[in-house]
């Protein structure tokens, strides 16, 4: 089971400069489908990936390609930068963070080469789910924005 969140107005940072698009227009289709929680995505520019949120880093996954945060109130996020890129091993990617750092927008949490994605023909689409949002509305600004711009909230 899941831990509800308390839901308070909270800000949501671009996590990456790019192009953000509705979750449902993800290539993937277990993130489009929401079957891990409503969120966005975005097409990145760079490889510097920085916190969507304020909150405590919970979880780094051994191959690098996703990292958990749990904000002050509860509500959970997943981080995952590329599609199918679990199989890569951590190949291409470079976590600047530890389980149980305090982050902010202005941290960076990884640096990813986008690049090296491309040559494994990985797509570089990264994701922010919600995982325990439970049908809460939340909205965030589509289209081009820089990373660190506050681009919604909930």
């Amino acid at each position: 089971m899941f831990k509800r969140f308390k839901k308070n107005k909270k800000e949501i940072y671009c996590p990456v400069n790019g192009e953000v698009i509705a979750i449902g227009a993800v290539s993937d289709p277990v993130f489009a489908s929401k079957a891990m929680g409503d969120g966005f995505a975005v097409e990145p520019l760079d490889g510097a990936i920085y916190a969507p949120m304020t909150g405590k880093v919970t979880s780094i996954f051994p191959t690098k390609h996703a990292i958990g945060l749990v904000t002050d109130d509860g509500l959970e996020l997943l981080i995952h930068i590329g599609i199918d890129t679990v199989a890569l091993n951590g190949e291409g990617f470079d976590i600047l963070v530890a389980e149980g750092d305090v982050v902010t927008a202005d941290t960076q949490l990884a640096k990813v080469d986008l690049e090296h994605l491309r040559q494994k023909q990985k797509p570089t689409t990264t994701m922010v789910i919600f995982t325990n949002l439970a049908n809460q509305p939340f909205k965030v600004q589509t289209g081009t924005n820089a990373a660190k711009a506050v681009i919604g909230n909930l």
